[in-house]
């Protein structure tokens, strides 16, 4: 299970990206499609189609992060926008720890306690 502290910024790509990309790509994908800076210390999560591949990128300070994972069944339960013309969603690093673990947060109803800004 991945860990992140409360405070770090998490984005999710809500559209598919090509899988073949690498530092350069997703770091310009952060910067045209989803107008981050990544180098402002926020981790960006993006997917294929299927959903069955997730790549993070993670600037800490001193250089980018590539975080790779590829599931041998199933797929993510990515996040949906209502909004059509939304490009990111940002989620807190609880959500994205559930993401990665594979627990389907669509109509899931975090409680009270976890909650918090």
């Amino acid at each position: 299970m991945l860990s992140f502290p409360g405070s770090l910024k998490v984005f999710v790509a809500l559209e598919p990206c090509d899988m073949r990309k690498g530092f350069e790509g997703l770091y310009a994908l952060a910067s045209e499609r989803l107008q981050e800076d990544p180098r402002q210390g926020a981790l960006f999560a993006f997917s294929n189609r299927g959903h069955t591949r997730l790549k993070l990128l993670y600037w800490d300070g001193t250089g980018l992060w590539l975080l790779s994972k590829r599931l041998e069944r199933g797929c993510f339960s990515w996040p949906r926008s209502t909004d059509a013309a939304q490009t990111k969603l940002r989620l807190r690093p609880e959500a994205l720890a559930l993401l990665t673990d594979g627990i389907d947060m669509h109509g899931a109803k975090l409680l009270p306690w976890y909650e918090r800004e």
